[in-house]
């Protein structure tokens, strides 16, 4: 510090009898230099950056890319300040307002990093608590006593010694690692969604096993950071296994059944299927089960065993085009010609109903009160429900039905008697209500 004083006083600049106010000045005025530095840096790349990540991250950018211009302001006066203070040995006081601001700025860093990742409040204010408490004691030179107190705070197991900085070491690094788990996460998942290479299937296959790999690299990450030898967990891991194997067995059948149905593409997001008494469009297929919407709003999660191993009616397989049968009645009297011509041009009229293939009308049969059609339509959104489709059909062919004259008959019988019993003739003609038996069903004998 005695070549700053020299050069103070070679350009004649008074300095005070007591030096601590001329170290504080000289800290104050190096984190307004940081500060200054760190505005000008992240107006000139902040925005750019935020851009790029909205880029790459798309729709799952949401939190980081509102953050990320704090985020870099704090990172460059941080590093900034950094420099400072391992560039010179300065003064006592000068090194507390230079670790002081350092922290502060660490801390804020680390407190947006964990908010836009998702973590929990409080998760964040302990993260920049302890970061603010970690710089700030290596400023004034504890940080070796603070790790000496932390680590004989603890027990020994055996070999194995169990401390208080080794928990803190094992849950920063764990932190550190879900927060990079998570944001590589969101990259990679909108890197395969902008693919237009591969189908929606194909996507989310790619996504599921993207995630798996992203987790198992950051666990062996963190094995190795950590230090921890696995191989004197090898036994208990290998017993540990297999009690898993037997009781999760069933979770493992559905995770593979749910990754060969995305391999195959059988089953497919926004697939119309039907499974026992499950009807609706497919939202997602998960690791455990596939997740159905019916048309009444309800989400019915069936595991991907079942889709495997039982049949599956899937309305959307090869094509979204389904053909709807609409069972209608005529009476024997009615004009067949002119009730053929009205059904089809109901089916015409409807919005939902393809003009490609047409709609066609045949007589099935001709039953005992009715000669009996069936209205074929084809319509190319399943998803929509089926229902609705033949209400609108069934209200159009009953209006014009009703215009033309055209009786839709119900049941009906008409009664020939032979011989009247002797009296009951005189009581018809009186107007007497007479109750008549259904006669018994033959004898198959």
């Amino acid at each position: 510090m005695q070549e700053i004083i020299a050069l103070l006083t070679s350009w004649g600049i008074p300095l005070p009898d007591d030096l601590n106010w001329l170290a504080t000045m000289i800290g104050f005025t190096i984190v307004g230099i940081g500060m200054a530095l760190g505005w000008i840096i992240s107006r000139l790349s902040g925005r750019h950056l935020k851009g790029f990540w909205e880029r790459v991250a798309g729709e799952r950018a949401e939190g980081l890319a509102d953050r990320i211009i704090k985020i870099i302001y704090h990172a460059s006066v941080s590093i900034v300040l950094a420099v400072a203070f391992f560039a010179y040995d300065w003064w006592t006081y000068t090194d507390l307002i230079i670790g002081a601001g350092w922290g502060l700025c660490a801390a804020y860093m680390m407190w947006h990093i964990i908010r836009a990742t998702g973590f929990a409040r409080w998760i964040g204010l302990a993260a920049a608590v302890f970061t603010f408490a970690l710089i700030l004691s290596n400023a004034v030179g504890g940080l070796e006593r603070v790790t000496l107190v932390l680590d004989r705070i603890g027990v020994d197991v055996g070999d194995t010694r169990i401390s208080l900085l080794g928990l803190l070491t094992i849950a920063i690094t764990g932190l550190i690692l879900f927060a990079i788990v998570r944001i590589v996460r969101r990259v990679v998942s909108h890197s395969i969604q902008r693919s237009s290479a591969l189908d929606p299937a194909q996507k989310l296959l790619a996504d599921k096993l993207a995630m798996i790999v992203i987790i198992v690299v950051a666990f062996f990450v963190g094995i190795d950071i950590l230090g921890i030898d696995l191989t004197a967990l090898a036994f208990f891991g290998g017993a540990f296994g297999l009690a898993i194997g037997f009781g999760m067995q069933k979770t493992i059948g559905n995770l593979i059944a749910g990754i060969i149905l995305l391999m195959d593409r059988s089953i497919k997001p926004g697939d119309v299927i039907a499974v026992g008494d499950s009807f609706g469009w497919v939202n997602k297929i998960g690791i455990r089960a596939v997740s159905i919407i019916t048309r009444d709003g309800k989400e019915h999660l069936i595991p991907n065993e079942i889709l495997m191993t039982e049949e599956v009616e899937n309305w959307s397989y090869s094509s979204l085009e389904v053909r709807v049968n609409i069972p209608i009645g005529v009476s024997y009297g009615a004009d067949l010609d002119l009730a053929h011509k009205l059904m089809l041009e109901a089916a015409t009229e409807s919005n939902r109903v393809l003009n490609n293939p047409l709609p066609r009308c045949w007589i099935v049969e001709f039953g005992d009160s009715s000669v009996n059609y069936e209205l074929r339509i084809w319509i190319k959104d399943p998803e929509g429900g089926v229902g609705n489709v033949r209400g609108d059909i069934y209200v159009r062919v009953w209006n014009k039905f009703k215009e033309h004259d055209i009786e839709i008959p119900f049941p009906q019988r008409d009664l020939h008697i032979k011989d009247w019993p002797s009296g009951m003739a005189e009581a018809v003609k009186d107007g007497a209500k007479i109750e008549v038996a259904e006669p018994p069903e033959p004898s198959e004998n």
